[in-house]
């Protein structure tokens, strides 16, 4: 949709349509679960953050500032009620993603040739189908070894193809200092996939 059919349905929703609430949760669930998990590494924590979020911003949307993107404005709510949410929960609940992530899932160690992440094609087989999860896991283990900024930037500039502006303008620092994170964000996720050739190229080749 639109800037202006996204606004229109946002006054709609902030006075009381339920339809037009269901038509912004509809039109942002799926790129906002895709954020928290590559954040997070933790599925269902990111479940739990998408719900909590969009309850959030549909009883505030009186404070959404229509100068700005509305992805812009609920991702922000989201990475705030999922810092909340790790400070008020035990030092396991934000170590157990980095945890899960370095000892590379259920798919550590396995041995079988990578399918490469992003090529799309029918009829896998359940070998390959298992690949690409090992490919997926080496991913997350890499990225949940950056820093949290680092691995934010990364992932709305790659996965979710923001411009370099709007990530600062979503983090509220320089355009400067987000080349800066990326930039160091590539670098160690290639030192971390080193140890794989198929890894390392495929990031690479990704991230050029």
């Amino acid at each position: 949709m639109t800037r202006d059919e996204e606004q229109r349905i946002i006054l709609k929703a902030a006075a009381g349509s339920r339809a037009a609430a269901s038509q912004l949760i509809d039109a942002h669930q799926k790129s906002l679960y895709a954020y928290l998990v590559r954040l997070t590494g933790r599925p269902h924590v990111a479940e739990d953050v998408v719900q909590e979020a969009f309850i959030r911003a549909l009883t505030h949307l009186d404070r959404f500032d229509p100068k700005f993107r509305f992805s812009t404005w609920l991702f922000t709510i989201a990475k705030r009620v999922y810092l909340n949410m790790s400070a008020k929960m035990s030092p396991r609940f934000s170590s157990d993603a980095v945890d899960m992530a370095a000892s590379g899932g259920e798919h550590a160690g396995d041995p079988c040739p990578i399918v490469r992440s992003g090529i799309t094609r029918s009829g896998l087989s359940a070998d390959e189908s298992e690949c690409n999860n090992h490919l997926k896991d080496a991913l997350q283990q890499a990225l949940m070894q950056l820093p949290f900024v680092q691995r934010e930037v990364l992932i709305l500039f790659h996965q979710h193809e923001w411009p370099i502006w709007l990530i600062a303008q979503h983090l509220d620092i320089p355009e400067g200092t987000v080349k800066s994170h990326l930039h160091r964000a590539r670098g160690k996720m290639r030192e971390v996939l080193t140890s794989s050739p198929e890894l390392s190229k495929v990031v690479a080749e990704a991230w050029s």
